[in-house]
């Protein structure tokens, strides 16, 4: 398997193009007018509800930082291959903790503020400071590292995550999580472009299972690999779609 990466667009609706705007008016925005801060309440109430249902595909179609990374910071970066100590558990869980941590010892120490004028623009600003940071640090790391690699243990990611599991748990998933599916493996080139242009560098052509779809939790739903195989057999469907499709192929 060989480890270079291929940029390509990855914005392909208008959304995806301009969310990133959100990021920088609440990063930026916020130091002047802190309230804008609490808009990032509607984001995280968001991405936890459709992970419910969808997996971490708000990472790939709604999230503004994501819409940076892939918009802005594509162009420049170095592209390289992302660290697999930032993509363990051990890195994730202790991020996510480290940083549930902090929030909430800040979160508890504005509540005591309820009732005064000053309360909404100290939580405004928690946000703020939380984007800024990310905007930051998750920029450098875009830049010189690989555009999506500070989501591979981003807090929000590994909410959803949480989320999703549930979801999956209590079945729900299994009728409204649509998954990157090949009608056919036969006819799998095994190019690994998927792989190449993929923006979490996963390998869905080594990874399709038995119902010819790509399991892996980390997946965004960005359909970028859909749009570069070359062979035109991926999509995004549910799995019910995706067994009508392999009985189809079968047929054939």
């Amino acid at each position: 398997m060989s480890n270079y990466y291929i940029k390509v667009n990855r914005t392909f609706t208008t959304v995806r193009k301009y969310a990133w705007i959100f990021t920088v008016l609440v990063a930026i925005g916020g130091l002047w007018e802190p309230k804008l801060g609490l808009l990032v309440i509607l984001i995280m109430m968001g991405l936890t509800i459709t992970a419910f249902f969808t997996g971490r595909y708000w990472c790939g179609n709604f999230c503004p930082h994501g819409s940076l990374f892939d918009k802005v910071f594509l162009t420049i970066s170095q592209n390289k291959k992302i660290p697999k100590f930032l993509k363990s558990k051990p890195m994730v869980i202790g991020f996510f903790i480290f940083f549930m941590f902090n929030f909430s010892r800040k979160l508890i120490k504005i509540s005591k503020l309820w009732g005064t004028f000053s309360f909404l623009d100290k939580l405004g600003l928690l946000f703020v400071n939380t984007y800024l940071m990310v905007l930051i640090v998750g920029g450098l790391l875009a830049i010189f590292v690989n555009p999506r690699t500070w989501c591979q243990f981003c807090p929000m990611g590994s909410l959803q995550k949480l989320s999703y599991k549930l979801g999956k748990k209590l079945g729900v998933t299994k009728k409204t999580e649509k998954k990157i599916t090949i009608s056919s493996k036969d006819k799998c080139y095994a190019c690994g472009k998927c792989f190449k242009v993929c923006p979490f560098q996963l390998t869905p052509y080594l990874e399709f299972s038995d119902n010819n779809q790509f399991d892996n939790i980390n997946c965004i739903k960005c359909s970028t690999c859909v749009k570069n195989c070359p062979a035109n057999i991926l999509s995004l469907e549910t799995e019910e779609n995706a067994i009508k499709l392999k009985e189809k192929a079968s047929i054939k």
